[in-house]
């Protein structure tokens, strides 16, 4: 359990950072305000950048906490800059790594509930909350986040 949630949650969050590296370099190189890229979106009613690595990392810290049976930790309600969209992911990157492995190998038959913003509980295992639910979605963000940076121009 554990390396299929943690292990990937880590693995693929290091490389959104360094995406948004990428990122900040090209707009110095291009000469532009990287802030512009924070709110584009690939289509108008989907979430643009900022939000597809806030909604990432909230899968990813949502996910791990549920299966540890710790609280997850909550960022500001602000939108952040760039640097800031990276301090959260380190941020959660320390946080899912503290969390202790052997609560969350234990978890695959264990009843957890993932809170949706509106306050709906979704009932799952900890076994199908990976497989059918968090990683997909922490998939579907990180992909996202690539996509409208790709389409940028910003990374190739």
């Amino acid at each position: 359990m554990h390396e299929a949630s943690v292990g990937v949650f880590v693995h693929y969050l290091r490389n959104l950072s360094g995406l948004l590296d990428r990122a900040a370099s090209d707009a110095q190189a291009r000469k532009f305000d990287p802030a512009i890229l924070l709110g584009m979106r690939l289509y108008p009613n989907m979430y643009d950048l900022t939000q597809q690595v806030a909604e990432a990392i909230r899968h990813a810290v949502i996910a791990s906490a549920l299966l540890a049976g710790r609280e997850p930790i909550g960022f500001p309600q602000e939108r952040p800059d760039l640097a800031g969209l990276k301090t959260r992911i380190a941020a959660s990157i320390d946080f899912i790594e503290s969390l202790p492995r052997a609560e969350i190998d234990a978890s695959a038959d264990r009843d957890v509930v993932f809170r949706l913003r509106s306050g709906v509980g979704l009932p799952f295992t900890g076994r199908s909350l990976v497989l059918t639910f968090s990683v997909p979605q922490f998939f579907f963000h990180i992909t996202t986040a690539y996509d409208i940076l790709r389409h940028a121009g910003s990374i190739s």
